[in-house]
């Protein structure tokens, strides 16, 4: 193996310097461009003229702040260096546009792919950000853990702007290139030369998103760097970032981070992601650290067989150890031929963790040579500068300082544990606050009943942990104390796990040099009290055996609802349930038995109720019923039957089914009475009464529910059910070609064979759905019968036939319905072309941006669309410009009185013109006459659809007219 390298300066030069090292004539060849130009084509222009001259040459490289060869370094230029392998084969990659997929998943796709049991380095460039590098890095490892990994992030001479990594045929601004070496002669070490020491007092992160910081103890980061480090260090942003990064403290890690840029909003960018919650702790360089563990490891390396050296350090480091740096890469260079280029963030490869770190040299060393032991040379001696001995004072001044403020803060430390033992180990919660309300300090009690940890609470505001009913009495009894007020006041508040306090509370004012500085409160739990209490309370007016309000209660509450019905002038109910012939299951069961049925009967019944209503227990069997949230006797009927409905289901008692029917009387406010003591005694009437006529029945006092009411309501019920009793079918109305006179398609149209009424009109059923929220069901079903028997007749040879579909308003704005589309058409085998989703105006202008990208989705999957009723709603060129439609259906409203004499004429013709210029296809429906069809065929409508031709035929009558054709009237 051996490496040259040359600055280059001109074609000729470099033809003369690959023909003098007899380059053209080696097989493994590996070419590393590192520019300090951020030229896209001069990079493109080297790489052009390597593969000209070296056709079988591997090229890598990236954009930099430094090229290093040779023991030197320089700026702006473009090195290229030649690494011949005589036993290595190199793989090369390339992965651009990272941030759209999932980098650990790339990285791991790139090990299994390139690498095996013989590969032993990676060498890769990053144009990504550290993160993505990172994830990708740590995909790599996943998949191919033996391989050792080295290079670095691209670099733009520290200006973050821009910068590129390139593998000789293409520039990469979002991406990583890089080599896989495989032999199982070839031997790599790994290694990095860096120490950091932490100074001062560390940063919570309390507002972050990715790299973005933007409170630091809830202050703007800039603040405190201007703080801490000062005004010139903010203004010499990001360059000065390198001199003082951030020690990040992550678990059980700690490493360097820089900032990237700084935000006019006071925000800065990290180089890498962190998280809410993370600790930053600003770090210095230890230099004479550094420079024993860098000596140490040079020493190792000249006891190794080492023929190349890559070489990858920090930017940032030349700048603030620029002398140290230098030496390093003579020392590197007198163990071997050395080449590389600094970096924004560098590879670091341990045994336990691989990441992206910072302000660091890393290093591959690479031999294909037998490794024997072999004696060390001695390394030149580092001369001191200056400088380095000014930083080696300063490294100890930081240290000193850092020791003198343990010893303070041990001294202040020691002080607080004697306040904190009072504040910790008292039984009642106590905490502290800011003038903003946020907590600085809470104990242990307070922890307990709140179920957070401390590190949750403190620098959060307290009021977020107060429920909103409360945040008001809060907010006045806190600025009253900052008026220097004690206050006192009970607080109802919620743990973590939803558990309900109640304290007593004292707010005191905290004073500190004669100033407010903050608050405190302490806390007694008083929940106990008070549930001793409610219980007390709870024995005098609830039933003890199912827990629902007793009389007592129920007439309360009755009393209180009607007061408030007479002012909003509304109805109310009361329902008096008693269960039929109940007796018989205490008398052969037992009153065990019969108390487990009864809280059953009680349970569903509860669970059946709507908002406002009131569930109560008078004794015995007998259950009574307060209904508020209506204003119909409909209503009511329909809330009593699902009640009556829930008790006739079989209570399982002793692995043995119970049937148990009810009496059920209503009487309603105003109607049947005004008072309380009048209401229940006409629930009490009804109920009788339907008892006297054999009980198993519902009676209003009133008797004002006509068979009207109780019709729509079987309705209601029996529509929920007729999807699963097959009563639905389609039948399917032509769409006639005017121009051919040939059937090209149909409109699917729902019916429904009720089973007592026989066929339901759609006008009539379709609203109930939409009212009781099965209209998606049932239009999903419609979708597919639709699209499946459309292919059934393309299968039979109707290959032209398009089958048109309503959408109503409830699936257009069904997030999935896009997706129940493509599935349909996935399992009917209909192509999607020969499909027409037929919408309505109205529909499409009250949520046109959400309707626009629904028609948009549909469009990709090659459905068509459809106006239907068009010119009924809205209709305008201002939104119809817009829309992705393929026809127009005018309304039947236009068609009826259509003839040469009438003004329909005018809107018929025009909505044609206008069709025809936005380039859509014409529907005329409603067509039911001779005259219409001359007319709209002198018009030159596109198609025709109505009774003149044909009513709605059953599928098997529609395939009849298929297979004879159309009739005479054609």
């Amino acid at each position: 193996m051996k490496t040259v390298s040359q600055l280059y300066k001109s074609e000729e030069a470099f033809v003369n310097f690959i023909i003098e090292h007899e380059l053209p004539d080696y097989q493994n060849v590996l070419v590393n461009i590192f520019s300090g130009k951020i030229s896209q084509n001069e990079i493109l222009m080297m790489g052009k003229l390597i593969t000209t001259h070296i056709p079988g040459a591997v090229i890598i490289g990236s954009t930099t702040d430094g090229e290093i060869a040779s023991g030197a370094h320089t700026t702006e230029g473009i090195l290229i260096s030649f690494t011949v392998f005589e036993k290595t084969e190199i793989k090369s990659f390339s992965v651009k546009n990272i941030n759209k997929f999932n980098a650990s998943f790339l990285g791991e796709e790139i090990g299994s792919s390139y690498t095996s049991s013989d590969s032993k380095a990676i060498i890769l460039y990053s144009s990504l950000n550290a993160s993505e590098t990172g994830q990708f890095l740590e995909g790599i490892k996943k998949t191919a853990p033996q391989v050792k990994i080295a290079g670095g992030r691209a670099c733009d001479n520290g200006d973050y702007v821009q910068s590129f990594v390139f593998d000789g045929n293409e520039v990469i601004a979002d991406g990583i290139t890089g080599v896989v070496l495989d032999s199982n002669k070839l031997t790599a070490y790994v290694g990095h030369h860096s120490s950091w020491k932490e100074v001062g007092r560390s940063f919570l992160i309390t507002k972050a998103i990715g790299a973005n910081v933007y409170a630091l103890e809830h202050k703007k980061p800039l603040q405190i760097l201007r703080q801490y480090l000062g005004e010139r260090f903010v203004e010499r942003l990001p360059l000065s970032g390198s001199e003082f990064p951030f020690l990040l403290k992550n678990q059980d890690d700690k490493y360097p981070i820089f900032i990237h840029k700084k935000g006019d909003n006071g925000s800065i960018q990290l180089s890498q992601d962190v998280s809410e919650g993370d600790e930053l702790t600003f770090a210095y360089a230890d230099t004479e650290e550094i420079i024993e563990q860098t000596g140490k490891d040079l020493r190792k390396l000249t006891k190794k067989s080492i023929e190349t050296i890559f070489l990858f350090p920090c930017m940032s480091r030349r700048r603030f150890l620029p002398d140290y740096t230098s030496y390093e890469l003579e020392v590197f260079e007198t163990i071997a031929p050395s080449v590389g280029f600094f970096c924004n963030g560098e590879i670091v490869d341990t045994d336990e963790k691989i990441r992206i770190d910072g302000n660091v040299l890393t290093y591959i060393a690479l031999s294909e040579t037998k490794q024997d032991k072999k004696e060390g040379a001695p390394l030149p001696k580092f001369k001191r500068s200056n400088q380095m001995n000014t930083m080696s004072t300063f490294t100890h001044l930081m240290e000193a300082s850092t020791r003198d403020l343990q010893q303070m803060h041990d001294n202040i430390r020691v002080s607080e544990q004697y306040y904190r033992s009072l504040f910790d180990h008292n039984s009642d919660i106590v905490y502290s606050t800011d003038l903003q309300g946020r907590f600085t300090s809470v104990n242990r009690a307070l922890e307990k009943v709140f179920g957070y940890e401390q590190s949750e609470l403190v620098g959060k505001n307290a009021i977020k942990f107060i429920q909103a009913k409360e945040t008001a009495k809060v907010r006045m009894h806190f600025y009253r104390t900052m008026r220097g007020k004690e206050q006192f006041y009970t607080l109802e508040v919620v743990s973590k796990t939803g558990q309900y306090y109640t304290l007593n509370m004292k707010n005191i004012p905290i004073i500190v040099n004669g100033e407010m500085v903050g608050i405190y409160g302490i806390g007694r739990d008083i929940t106990e009290q008070i549930r001793t209490n409610e219980k007390v309370t709870h024995l005098a007016h609830y039933d003890l055996e199912t827990g629902l309000a007793n009389r007592t209660l129920f007439t309360e509450k009755v009393e209180m609802q009607i007061k408030a019905a007479v002012k909003k002038k509304r109805s109310l109910a009361v329902m008096f349930i008693d269960m039929d012939s109940f007796s018989l299951i205490n008398d052969s069961l037992g009153h065990n038995a019969g108390d487990y049925i009864l809280k059953e009967l009680a349970y569903r019944i509860q669970n059946s109720l709507p908002k406002g209503s009131f569930l109560g227990r008078f004794g015995g069997d007998k259950f009574t019923v307060l209904a508020t949230k209506s204003g119909k006797n409909q209503d009511f009927y329909e809330i009593a039957y699902n009640i009556f409905d829930k008790i006739k289901q079989p209570v399982l008692y002793d692995q043995q089914e119970y049937f148990v029917t009810s009496s059920v009387g209503v009487s309603i406010f105003p109607t049947d009475g005004t008072d309380t003591l009048t209401l229940f005694r006409n629930a009490d009437t009804a109920m009788n009464r339907a008892k006297l006529m054999g009980g198993n029945r519902i009676v209003l006092f009133s008797n004002e529910l006509n068979e009207n009411v109780k019709k729509r309501l079987e309705m209601e019920r029996d529509l929920r059910k007729a999807l699963e009793r097959n009563e639905f079918h389609l039948v399917f109305q032509p769409i006639v070609d005017i121009e051919t006179k040939k059937f090209t398609g149909s409109e699917a149209l729902l019916r429904w064979n009720h089973p007592q009424y026989g066929e339901v009109p759609p006008a009539v059923f379709i609203p109930i759905a939409e009212e009781i929220g099965i209209i998606k069901e049932i239009g999903k079903w419609v979708l597919h019968e639709a699209c499946r028997q459309n292919a059934r007749w393309h299968r039979l040879g109707f290959r032209d036939l398009t089958i048109s579909v309503n959408v109503s308003a409830h699936q257009l704005l069904d997030p999935i319905f896009v997706i129940d589309v493509a599935n349909t058409i996935d399992e009917t085998g209909l192509p999607p072309e020969y499909l027409y989703l037929e919408l309505t105006e109205s529909v499409m202008i009250g949520n046109l941006q959400y309707c626009l990208r629904v028609m948009k989705d549909l469009q990709q999957l090659g459905v068509n669309l459809s106006i239907d009723d068009f010119g009924t709603g809205y209709s305008s060129l201002s939104y119809l410009k817009t829309l992705p439609v393929n026809r127009l259906k005018i309304d039947k409203t236009f068609i009826d009185q259509l003839s040469r004499n009438t003004p329909d004429l005018a809107v018929v013709q025009a909505v044609i013109m206008m069709g025809k210029g936005l380039n859509m296809k014409v529907v005329a429906e409603g067509v039911e006459t001779k005259e219409q069809v001359t007319v709209l065929e002198e018009l030159s409508c596109h198609f025709v659809q109505g009774f003149y031709f044909s009513k709605p035929l059953k599928e098997d009558a529609f395939e009849k007219e298929l297979l004879v054709g159309l009739t005479s009237k054609i």
